[in-house]
């Protein structure tokens, strides 16, 4: 070979190997340590008890059902049954010491971020059913006609 291929291979060569040694030095001796390796993402056994110590800002809905029961029926007997309470109602972290009462995102573009209508037929976010936000009732809250923890109903 001539020069002018492996003078650009030796470096790319070289810059590889730099790049290994540097990762060596950088990157924990546990991280993707275990039996299943890098299967469930980056992950440290070393830093396991600093995740513990985190308290989740979010709860799931089966935090709310004991004591919303009501609404928790409504919604799980709905097409919002995939939907955690906290995606409308904010982080229920300290609820219901603090805050006594979560916050309710009435906004407009809120509900649009699931129903604006989309021109992609294929996609299952398309059965989705959309609106076009100009078109239908601009300026006025989805609330204000549509209940939704009752979307089957209309309202």
């Amino acid at each position: 070979m001539t020069s002018h291929v492996l003078r650009p291979l030796l470096i790319a060569a070289c810059l590889g190997g730099l790049v290994l040694v540097a990762r060596s030095m950088v990157v924990p001796d546990d991280f993707g340590v275990g039996p299943t390796g890098y299967m469930y993402g980056w992950h440290r056994r070393s830093n396991q008890d600093e995740w513990k110590q985190i308290t989740p800002r979010y709860r799931t809905s089966e935090y709310c059902r004991d004591c919303h029961a009501e609404n928790y029926g409504k919604i799980h007997a709905s097409v919002h049954k995939r939907i955690a309470c906290e995606n409308c109602h904010g982080p229920a972290l300290g609820h219901p010491e603090k805050p006594p009462k979560l916050v309710i995102h009435r906004e407009r573009e809120h509900c649009l971020r699931c129903h604006a209508a989309l021109p992609y037929p294929r996609s299952g976010r398309a059965q989705v059913p959309g609106i076009d936000p100009a078109r239908h009732n601009p300026g006025v809250e989805c609330a204000t006609c549509h209940n939704p923890h009752s979307p089957n109903l209309g309202g």
